[in-house]
């Protein structure tokens, strides 16, 4: 039998307010790999044992106090590779880890991309400047790692909805920030220059509507269902066949003072 690698990843916002909320998923579904964003958590206050008494003992972290920060919480020993400054800010939004050793191994990439703020006009909100020129640069990232590292996993909140059925109304969200078209021609591009496996939509090929976000002011999210995409996991081309199965667990969203977004998590085999 083929050795398998379950993967989630969530954006948590505050690791330390929804600790309860991260050993409780971890507890049930146990995924060998767990990402995090939005931790809002310096590496010197990260909830370490926490982790350890969980089973996840090993870590590659990056955190800076208040806002943003990165996390990869792994039950396999890793070896951490590097936290990017995207766009030359040392703002914590990328964590790199290798897991295992020789042929199998699997390198993790976890990003957070900015949010881009509530107009989508470069000229008028450095907010949404910043966003697209950090998928700019995902772009580079992606050209470099489809030759380099084939084997590689790219996963996070990349707070784009890149595909119609993504959203719950296309036409009334082309003018909102995750969904303009300048946004999701740009990370349709960062896909189609990593040759990466959109896991999720293989799994899940439109017109499914599929979401793991909804937003904190809808009073009754999960009756009107206003939803987005915004959380992904990628296959580097040397993983992609070997996906097996992967789910959205929607009902994190109702747990007592939730995150906004809900964990996605895939299972595939390493050959």
């Amino acid at each position: 039998m083929p050795d398998t690698l379950s993967i989630a990843t969530w954006n948590i916002n505050s690791v330390r307010l929804r600790i309860d909320l991260v050993l409780r998923f971890l507890a049930e579904q146990q995924p060998d790999v767990l990402c995090l964003q939005e931790t809002k958590c310096p590496n010197d206050l990260f909830p370490h044992s926490a982790f350890e008494k969980a089973g996840y003992r090993h870590r590659a972290i990056a955190g800076i106090k208040g806002y943003n920060g990165v996390a990869i919480l792994s039950k396999r020993p890793i070896e951490p590779i590097e936290a990017r400054n995207m766009c030359d800010k040392p703002d914590a939004r990328h964590i790199s880890a290798r897991i295992g050793t020789g042929a199998k191994a699997v390198t993790v990439h976890n990003f957070y991309v900015p949010a881009g703020g509530d107009i989508a006009d470069p000229d008028e909100n450095p907010k949404f400047a910043h966003k697209l020129a950090f998928v700019e640069e995902l772009k580079r990232f992606s050209d470099a790692s489809r030759t380099d590292d084939p084997r590689a996993i790219l996963v996070g909140d990349l707070n784009i909805a890149p595909l119609e059925h993504d959203v719950w109304s296309h036409k009334k969200l082309l003018d909102v920030v995750s969904h303009t078209p300048v946004e999701t021609t740009g990370l349709l591009e960062v896909i189609a220059a990593g040759d990466w496996v959109d896991a999720m939509r293989v799994l899940k090929p439109e017109p499914e509507k599929v979401y793991s976000w909804w937003s904190y002011r809808s009073p009754d999210w999960e009756t009107r269902d206003l939803g987005r995409r915004l959380d992904h996991v990628w296959l580097g081309k040397g993983l992609g066949a070997g996906l097996q199965s992967g789910q959205i667990f929607r009902e994190t969203r109702g747990w007592e003072r939730p995150s906004d977004h809900v964990p996605v998590l895939v299972t595939l085999a390493l050959d």
